[in-house]
This record gives structure tokens, sequence and C-alpha cells, in this order.
């Protein structure tokens, strides 16, 4: 009886051989943009017409969740949870910093199972687990400071035909420094190879988002910044069509989303809407329904790890906290896909700023715990808009309670999105939303515990100044996380420092005191 049933395991594992030999293992390119609002995509109801045509394709091929977000709205972090599963948290990686303990990461899981893995771009922040090593890379320097279509196209052909040659299937991870700040600006741009994109902007073409007051100004930079998503949507095109030349399309399942939201104040390295609401699209030939919508369930990239694994066969890891898209990809149903939650615990460098926020497609609650009124909140996002606003803010009362809201902030804010999706009329102090506030105040609580989130202690001594500054005060530090990371040659960002974080910690320390 034991022979026998060693022999029908034996034929059973054969039969199973015999069946994935003829079905090659499904392939992984994910294209991520840097630094991209949700709210310019032609495809998603954007008001300037054709920023985004090459997307706009790609949308009519795949599907599209209306409710797509990142979990963390700066590049560094958010990549980490792409690549780990797990909120930052979960993983010790809630800032610049590397991994502080080994867990499985996306990419050496499929290292280690025989995939080819491959990077171009933003390569320090999408690798947090610095033993890892990629079978090939290419970085900033490399590809016209991360803003060249031509050379993304030429690396990703390439990769492909390495792919091909190797018989390997792949996990390929494509990273445009576009639409990352300097934006093109035609009077003053063209250095380190970038190119130029395929179309410009004009400041009297551009529709200026709710979240920001409509100056001339800011019509200026923002006309800039939809130079940068042009180029960055040249970018997409390109690799795309390596990917169709090379013959791997139909095998090949395309997930396009961005790291966080646009660089202008309110937007990234928040927890508003603008700052994680990113389109998200996936394109599984044979699987996905070209030109779909989900419009039902709020999904994040926590989930791709858990999707990946589930979709190309592999065992699902311990300890994620996302959950796999895959029955949402063939068209199904998914419990529990109401809300979703955001969190910032650090930014480029300087003391914690903790943010938690959850939202759904009415609401969104937002929990600043470093809020005092006294500290000042400043990142690299703010440029000519902010200057603009702090300017014109010298009349405009309005305008400067905007500027002051957003130095200062408030430790709570409820935002009625429906009838206000710029998030301007914070509703925390409103008799009439005690209720709804308190809603998302368990719900996000609940969350908190569920997923052991360290920001709790602070959100339970919300009401009291002196125990939520000393909460805030003993928050875990990043000094003992593995150190800040550094993008190699990244304008506006962190440049590198030999493996030290001091330059790091000096320059966010200049702009971020109380």
């Amino acid at each position: 009886m034991k022979i026998a049933s060693t022999l029908l395991a034996a034929l059973l594992l054969s039969s199973l051989a015999s069946l994935r030999a003829a079905e090659p293992p499904l392939n992984i390119l994910l294209i991520t943009a840097d630094d991209l609002g949700n709210e310019v995509m032609d495809f998603l109801g954007g008001k300037v017409a054709n920023v985004t045509p090459n997307l706009s394709k790609l949308a009519t091929q795949s599907l599209s969740f209306q409710h797509g977000f990142v979990n963390n709205a700066i590049c560094c972090p958010s990549r980490s949870i792409i690549a780990t599963g797990r909120y930052g948290h979960n993983s010790g990686l809630f800032g610049f910093n590397k991994l502080p303990k080994p867990i499985p990461t996306v990419f050496g899981t499929f290292k280690n199972t025989g995939y080819l893995t491959g990077v171009l771009g933003k390569v320090s922040h999408s690798t947090p687990d610095p033993s890892f090593k990629w079978d090939f890379v290419h970085d900033y320097a490399e590809l016209g400071a991360g803003r060249s279509p031509k050379k993304y196209h030429d690396y990703a052909e390439e990769f492909f035909a390495r792919s091909k040659s190797q018989n390997k299937p792949f996990y390929f991870m494509v990273n445009s420094h576009d639409p990352h700040r300097p934006f093109y600006d035609p009077e003053g741009r063209g250095k380190n190879g970038e190119e130029v994109p395929s179309r410009l902007f004009k400041p009297e073409e551009v529709v200026v988002p709710p979240y920001l007051p409509d100056l001339p100004k800011v019509r200026i930079e923002y006309s800039h910044y939809l130079n940068s998503v042009r180029r960055l949507d040249d970018t997409v095109g390109r690799v795309l069509q390596a990917l169709e030349d090379s013959g791997l399309a139909g095998n090949t399942m395309v997930v396009f989303i961005t790291d966080n939201g646009s660089s202008f104040p309110f937007a990234k390295a928040n927890t508003y809407v603008a700052s994680n609401r990113t389109p998200m699209l996936v394109r599984w030939p044979g699987i996905t329904k070209p030109g779909s919508v989900d419009k039902t369930h709020f999904v994040s990239e926590v989930d791709f790890f858990a999707t990946f694994m589930d979709a190309t066969g592999l065992p699902l890891p311990a300890g994620l906290d996302g959950r796999s898209l895959v029955p949402l990809l063939k068209g199904g149903d998914q419990a529990g896909r109401d809300f979703v939650f955001t969190q910032i615990d650090y930014t480029i460098g300087g003391p914690a700023k903790p943010m938690r926020c959850i939202q759904d497609g009415q609401y969104a609650y937002i929990f600043n715990a470093f809020s005092d009124g006294k500290f000042k909140y400043k990142n690299n996002n703010e440029g000519l808009t902010f200057a603009a606003m702090e300017e014109a803010g010298k009349t405009d009362p309005a305008i400067q309670a905007r500027v002051e809201m957003f130095r200062h902030r408030v430790p709570q804010e409820l935002y009625d999105l429906q009838k206000d999706p710029g998030c301007l009329k914070n509703l925390i102090q409103d008799p009439s939303q005690q209720a709804v506030a308190k809603k998302y105040q368990d719900r996000l609580r609940q969350w908190m515990i569920e997923t052991h989130d360290h920001c709790l202690a602070a959100f339970d001594v919300r009401g009291n100044p002196a125990q939520l500054a000393k909460a805030v005060a003993n928050y875990p530090s990043l000094d003992k996380s593995g150190g800040l990371a550094t993008e190699a040659g990244e304008e506006g960002e962190a440049k590198p420092s030999g493996g030290d974080d001091k330059v790091a910690k000096r320059k966010a320390n200049r702009t971020e005191k109380k």
C-alpha cells in the first residue's frame, strides 16, 4: 500500500510538471512612476486633455482600479511596502531605511524560484534588502537622469532578450524618475541626458487641482509638472513597445502604479486623497477584461506581493499584511475591501511625523500625532507653488489659512470627499459630524490593533496634548532600522553619502525644525 501511494504521488507530480511545462510561467512587469498624481490621468477624467496617451491605451487593455492606493505617500517607504507586502510598522521600513531583520521580499522570492530579476531606476529606494543582488540593474545616470524614454526602451529590450536566451521567466521592475522634481522647464532643462517630452504644456492649458489655489505661478509650475508627466508616459510607451517586440507580452502580467501623489503641498508626503490615490492598471492576458474598471473595491500596494505569488503559482510567505487581488482580476468579488489605510512615520529625515488615515468613497479621517501648534512641517515638495501661496496669503485670508494648515496641521481631520474632494473644509469640530468621526476613529483603531501599529499608543492619547507629545517622543527610531537609504544622483532627495546617513540628516534638520 505504501509503495502504491508513493507511485501515485510520483505520477501526480510528473503530470503537474508536464502541465507546467506546457504552460510557460507567468512573467511580471511592474512599471512605476515617481510622484505622479492620480488627478492628471486622461483615462481617469483628467481635466487637461492628452497628457497620458500611452497609459490611456494601456487602460483599454487592462483592468483599472478606481479605488487604487499606495499605503505610504513617500517613495522609499512606499516601494518597501511593495517589496515586502507588509505595512511599514511590520517590516521596520517606515522611513528611508533598510531592512532591520531578514524577511521575504518579492524580488528575492522570485529569484529563489528561478526567475530572472531586473530593475531600472530608483534602485536604492526599491531594494530595501541590502544583501539582494538583481540579475539586471541600471540606475539614474545610465537612464538619462532617469528621464530618457529611449534608454528605458533599450535596456528593457536587452532584458527581455536575456530572459529569452536564458529561458527564464522574469520579474522586472521599471521605475521612471518622472515626474519627480525638477519638472521639465523648457527654459532651463535638458541636462544629464534627459529627453524633451513629446508634448509641452502651457500655463493657460492647466486646470489646477482642487487642493491648490489657482495662482499664476502655480499654473507655471503645474505646466512644467505636466511636461514631466508626458515624458513618463513616453517612457511607458517605449517599454511596452519593447515588450511587444520581444514576443513575451502574451505571457506577461503588466502592472502600472505610482509610488505616491504629485510633489505639491497637500499631496506627496501626507495622507490626503491626493497623497495616496494612484492610477492602478493590471493587464493579465486572458484573465483581466480589457477596458474594465473596478469601481467597488479598495485595494493598495500592500496587496501586490500576495497577488504576484498567487498569479504565478508560487507559495505565499507567512507574515504578509496584504492579500491576493487575483479574485478581482478574474472579475470576482472580495469582502472586506471597504476602506484603505495609509500612513506616514518619517520623511527624508528629522523627527518622526506620524500620520494615519482611513478613507472610503465618502469620508477621510486623518490623525496627525506630531501636530502641537508649534512644529513646522516642511518637505521638499513646496517649490514655486508654496512660495506663491505664501505671497498670496499676505492679502488673501483663505490662502493664508491653507499655508497655516500645511505648516502646522491639527491633530485630527475629517473630510467629506463627495462634497470636498480637495479636502479644504475640516469637519472634525462640526457637531453634526461627531458620529461619523467616531465611526472612522473606531475603525482606524481596530486596524491599528490588528496590524500591531506602533502609532496606537499615540492615537489612544490624542485628546491629551502632554501625553501625545510624550508618545511621539518615544516613537521608534530609524537609527535602529538599518540607517537611511539614499538615491544616487536624484535631485530634491538625499544625495549619496557613502553609507553614512549624517549628510541626509543634516539636510533634513536644516529644513524641519520646530
